[in-house]
């Protein structure tokens, strides 16, 4: 399949698109990975850090939800809250590309 060149740009132009646009994307990237995303589980019982990497930077406990006798509770706000934030860091990261893109579209590439 051949990659369609909007509004009938030559090959030089498009190659200075894609090139700007590579440069766009690599910025969005560096930015959301150096970025932090927050989410809470539990109505703020616990929350959640991570980086644009998908690395948990902090993890915050409410001191009246420990509770030694259900564990499990505190275990799965820990898991919805880390797993929230991991989605926020995702979207902000797909978002940034797809807007770098400029809705260019080529088979194979991107």
């Amino acid at each position: 399949m051949k990659a369609r060149i909007p509004g009938g740009m030559d090959k030089n132009a498009m190659m200075k698109r894609i090139q700007q646009m590579q440069e766009d994307m690599e910025r969005v990237q560096a930015e959301v990975e150096s970025s932090s995303f927050t989410a809470s589980a539990g109505g703020g019982a616990v929350e959640a850090e991570v980086n644009g990497k998908h690395e948990v930077l902090a993890i915050r406990i409410q001191p009246d939800v420990v509770d030694p006798e259900d564990v499990e509770m505190l275990q799965d706000m820990i898991l919805v809250a880390v797993n929230e934030a991991i989605r926020k860091a995702s979207e902000t990261m797909d978002k940034g590309i797809e807007a770098a893109k400029g809705g260019l579209s080529i088979p194979g590439l991107f």
